[in-house]
């Protein structure tokens, strides 16, 4: 593919803040996003912003005692648009943008940081009820029903005496009906947990070499198809979650990238075989998978085995010096992204031509 003619990455506009951010998250069916993150003085900074004019447009900004780590609006609906945060102090909350003063709902959710979150059942995406999933500093994760309160739906702790290990991302999928919901956890450690939410039992385990930063997959309203994990060691895999094998699990691939931590990776909502991913050097790559021939071997008097497909690069581009900690593709504007650095800017970003690829 000839430079000119591959999707290009362009800067569509920037703006610095003057507080550490950790996360950005689009309002659904608007302009508008959320910044969180902490200011030096260890309280949390929630920011809602605009895209006008090819500008951004801070609209609100609000200081609470706690740092954000994350947040999501896929617990949600599009009618009310609450937004779900997790604090530096283990509270779980959600908010109304109209009222900023107070939050909607809010819980202890776990005993220190809440490193990550996410929704399932708003918005319209998965079937089921609206929940949300927390993994927090304790080894927790624990699924949450915003009109249940205090309590969660389910809590999956360590073994009583082991070692809690961080848990670092956490992502819900195969919620294709209104009893199928499966959450997958990456732990700091490298361990792999997919835990199926019908059942209350896990599913599959695996320990990859270094720790997991990011899991997601790539369709959350679908039978599992594919489960991407970014992590420490420069590299990120690709699971196919279709075929099982009790031997060898799932099959994957793994690609290495960014010289550096590949931070966070994302789906892109209009096309599952497209996603990005973005890395300690500050770059972002863009990847589009290639399904194999036939994703199934057959053996002969033994299970079948998954087979992985191929991960083609189709471009990338270096916005920053410093970390890019998140990423989320517009699901109303294709190739619409949002990301936040630790060099205290927020970009608003267009990749052209993911139409024709």
């Amino acid at each position: 593919m000839a430079e000119l003619e591959k999707p290009q990455i362009v800067e569509l506009a920037t703006r610095s803040v003057n507080y550490t951010l950790f996360d950005a998250q689009w309002v659904p069916a608007s302009a508008r996003f959320v910044a969180l993150g902490n200011y030096a003085r260890g309280t949390g900074a929630l920011e809602v912003c605009a895209v006008e004019n090819g500008q951004i447009v801070k609209k609100q900004e609000v200081e609470k005692p706690n740092a954000f780590k994350c947040g999501t609006f896929g617990g949600t609906s599009f009618e009310e648009r609450h937004l779900a945060t997790g604090d530096f102090k283990g509270n779980m909350m959600t908010w109304d943008l109209e009222k900023l003063s107070q939050p909607v709902y809010n819980v202890q959710a776990h005993d220190s940081i809440i490193n990550c979150i996410d929704g399932c059942g708003g918005l319209g995406v998965g079937g089921g009820a609206p929940e949300i999933v927390t993994g927090g500093r304790d080894g927790c994760v624990k699924v949450w029903d915003v009109r249940q309160k205090e309590v969660p739906v389910a809590d999956i702790s360590p073994a009583a005496g082991s070692v809690a290990r961080d848990c670092w991302s956490v992502a819900f999928g195969n919620s294709f009906d209104d009893d199928e919901r499966c959450v997958a956890a990456g732990f700091d450690n490298g361990d792999l947990k997919l835990f199926d939410l019908r059942t209350m039992s896990v599913r599959w385990e695996t320990t990859l070499k270094n720790g997991i930063c990011k899991v997601q997959f790539d369709r959350k309203d679908i039978n599992m198809n594919k489960l991407l994990t970014t992590g420490l060691d420069s590299k990120f895999q690709v699971f196919d979650m279709r075929t099982y094998n009790s031997k060898k699990g799932y099959a994957s691939v793994i690609t290495e990238s960014h010289k550096s931590t590949v931070w966070c990776g994302a789906h892109l909502p209009q096309n599952r075989d497209v996603f990005i991913t973005t890395g300690g050097n500050g770059s972002l790559h863009l990847w589009k998978y290639k399904y194999p021939g036939n994703r199934v071997k057959e053996v002969k008097d033994e299970e079948p085995e998954g087979v992985p497909g191929e991960v083609q690069e189709i471009n990338r581009v270096t916005l920053s010096t410093q970390p890019i900690s998140s990423f989320q593709w517009s699901a109303d504007k294709l190739g619409l992204g949002l990301t936040t650095s630790f060099d205290q800017q927020i970009r608003v970003l267009i990749c052209t031509k993911l139409n024709k690829i």
